[in-house]
């Protein structure tokens, strides 16, 4: 879609495939994904609007990268965020988003007063 934004996290951990794999394996309880083990990669499709997440892991940290509608963002941001820090709570993972608009994006921590557990 061309109205679409592309928001970026690079969560530094010394695990990422096996956080990519969690995370993909536990979102596709309500959305669509799959994980590649051999490539360290996985995709989410984000509700039906076209919006979809891609991660990646690389040398010392998970990629996420989501392409979404603005209005979407937030959203899409926290819960792949939330859900990844809550995984990661051992680890202190902190997902900062950053937009290709320049929008300010969320950032997610354990120890955030609004961090929820992962529904």
């Amino acid at each position: 879609m061309s109205d679409q934004i592309i928001s970026v996290a690079r969560v530094a951990t010394d695990r990422p495939a096996r956080y990519g794999k969690q995370l993909v394996s536990h979102l596709t309880r309500r959305l669509t994904g799959e994980w590649d083990a051999d490539a360290a990669t996985g995709a989410l499709t984000l509700g039906e609007e076209g919006d979809h997440a891609e991660l990646a892991a690389q040398d010392g940290a998970l990629v996420m990268t989501i392409h979404a509608a603005a209005a979407a963002l937030d959203r899409w941001e926290d819960v792949l965020g939330r859900h990844l820090v809550r995984f990661g709570a051992k680890d202190e993972l902190v997902a900062t988003w950053t937009r290709s608009d320049g929008t300010p994006g969320t950032t997610q921590r354990v120890d955030d007063p609004s961090h929820q557990p992962p529904t």
